[in-house]
């Protein structure tokens, strides 16, 4: 009888470490929440998620039918890495009726509107390049610079956004790549940028020489008052700015569609960066949303009323919820409301006790590049209907101490 020994499991060297930029940052904050308060008896006010059951699911089936039946070969097939022709017509027409003149040729079709701060990173940053950014500032932002390796750098401001005077002496000081805003209704303080700080913002960075990142994914989502202009379109922004755009909360994320406008000699060292990313966007979501396109504005009024409603709702009762001294924003459009505890209160110490009673909200201290207002809360108002918005604030009354 033959005895095989067992082999010996050979020795090995450890593999090389991470990059070093990997442990410098961190997962999202908003994430990690959301996989805690899974919970289906929990009333989340913690995610930035459209409203499921308002997907257009008939409609956006259809532009997918569509698409297959009338052209298989091109819908299955790989694309040009700028985009589908058809989309970036149908979206330059949409811009250019929205008073920027916008030419396809000026758009980069991206794997939603986070892949295209990506390849701005990519094109624009090297490790130690200083960004300026709004004080607080959209998280995955945040996110993004930090992985680029650069020194982020946070604008103070007021309810109407960063105060230019101030952009001013830290673009000279700081002498900063670029400034990333989120001018309307922004996440996570909803607040809007007027007209005339826009103006003032875009003739900072013509007299500068700084970089504009202006991200826009809630502007359609607007429920009073009139629309404002994109920073883009002021005079000394145009060769500066790049706007970027998406899908996600007007037709469906889980089309993952975002889309890039910016000056020639940038937006082809994104498209370069993107080819090395993912080659193309996906061209049958593409082909689909190009047909989607035309009955896109009645779908987005229908979106609109009814997040009008659910804001509404959040804001009538906020006051019997929230302690005493309490301060919160009434944002124009978009899905966020702000609120500012009294100094006394920790929303993220507290957060864990709010959870038990079945409701959650996002800490405001993950969305400041500098030292974080830890009294601060944000609130996602679309994802509820107005009697769960009625009893999730009631809990949140009880998990605060209120009541």
């Amino acid at each position: 009888m033959t005895v095989i020994e067992p082999a010996h499991r050979p020795v090995s060297a450890a593999v090389p470490p991470l990059a070093a930029r990997t442990g410098v940052v961190g997962g999202s904050p908003v994430r990690d929440i959301l996989a805690v308060t899974a919970r289906p008896e929990v009333i989340n006010f913690a995610g930035g998620l459209p409203a499921p059951e308002l997907f257009d699911q008939e409609g956006i089936a259809a532009a997918f039918r569509d698409a297959l039946a009338e052209a298989p070969a091109q819908a299955l097939q790989y694309s040009t890495t700028e985009g589908e022709p058809s989309l970036r017509a149908g979206l330059a027409a949409r811009m250019s009726a929205r008073g920027l003149a916008t030419d396809a040729d000026d758009l980069l079709i991206t794997t939603g509107s986070q892949q295209g701060l990506s390849l701005l990173a990519t094109a624009l940053l090297e490790p130690g390049d200083t960004v300026l950014v709004e004080d607080p500032c959209y998280l995955a932002a945040l996110q993004v610079f930090g992985l680029a390796g650069a020194r982020v750098v946070a604008v103070p401001g007021d309810a109407d956004g960063v105060d230019p005077e101030t952009l001013e002496e830290l673009v000279g000081r700081e002498r900063p790549k670029l400034f990333y805003t989120v001018p309307t209704f922004q996440n996570p303080t909803g607040r809007t940028v007027p007209a005339e700080r826009r103006a003032a913002i875009a003739e900072v960075a013509a007299r500068s020489g700084v970089w504009i990142v202006e991200d826009d994914p809630y502007g359609e989502l607007r429920y009073e008052g009139e629309r404002v202009p994109w920073i883009a379109s002021y005079p000394g922004a145009e060769d500066r700015t790049v706007l970027l755009g998406s899908f996600s909360k007007v037709m469906a994320p889980g089309l993952r569609l975002g889309w890039l406008r910016a000056p020639a000699a940038l937006r082809r060292a994104c498209a370069v960066a993107k080819q090395a990313a993912d080659l193309h966007t996906p061209t049958v979501n593409q082909l689909a949303a190009a047909r989607y396109l035309t009955g896109l504005d009645a779908h987005v009024a229908h979106v609109r009323d009814v997040y009008r409603e659910r804001r509404d709702a959040m804001l009538a009762g906020l006051a019997g919820a929230l302690p005493e001294g309490s301060t919160w924003g009434r944002p124009e459009g978009g899905m966020f409301l702000w609120v500012r505890l009294p100094r006394s209160y920790d929303t993220t110490a507290l957060l864990p006790e709010v959870v038990r009673h079945d409701v959650a909200y996002v800490p405001g201290a993950p969305f400041y590049a500098g030292e974080p207002d830890r009294s601060t809360l944000r609130l996602c108002f679309v994802t509820q209907t107005p009697e769960e918005i009625g009893e999730g604030l009631r809990r949140l009354g009880e998990g605060l101490g209120k009541g």
